[in-house]
């Protein structure tokens, strides 16, 4: 596991875990319903909190990232066992409406990597020469979004 995991808790739920004396390095332990008695939360949040932590395990890959598997429906890597990065990332654009930057495709073979082979040595950049390789090669399919995430307005601040 990372040494730090970000849940972006509310300061309510951050306070309920101080007077509770719950270090937030020790939640990821926690089962769902455990983190739901914790933080008075929806059983959908507690689960939300668990799967941040356990999307976040993934050396290089942090809480936008998590964020982003969450928002598709995915809540563990149980979940994605048997996806390619491919399929991921053509999902991932589908489900945004825009292509996304180079690197967030390099982060989904990450994925698909870690969740075959375990290994925490690599990281997104690793596989950006195979990423180039495979799009020179086979390029983008013809349904990809026409809109750069770049131009989208939820990245207009």
């Amino acid at each position: 596991m990372k040494k730090t995991i970000n849940y972006r808790l509310t300061l309510p739920e951050k306070q309920l875990l101080k007077n509770k004396k719950v270090s937030l390095k020790v939640l990821q332990d926690y089962a769902p319903d455990e983190i739901s008695a914790l933080l008075e939360a929806s059983p959908e949040r507690s689960r939300e909190i668990k799967a941040l932590a356990e999307l976040q395990s993934i050396p290089s890959l942090g809480i936008n990232f998590a964020e982003e598997l969450i928002s598709q429906g995915y809540y563990s890597l149980e979940q994605l066992k048997g996806k390619t990065a491919i399929e991921l990332f053509n999902a991932f654009e589908r489900h945004c409406g825009t292509w996304a930057d180079p690197c967030v495709e390099d982060s989904y073979r990450l994925l698909a990597h870690y969740i075959v082979h375990s290994d925490d040595s690599k990281r997104w950049w690793h596989f950006t020469a195979e990423r180039k390789a495979y799009r020179e090669q086979y390029g983008f399919p013809a349904n990809r979004p026409q809109i750069p995430w770049y131009k989208d307005e939820k990245y207009q601040k």
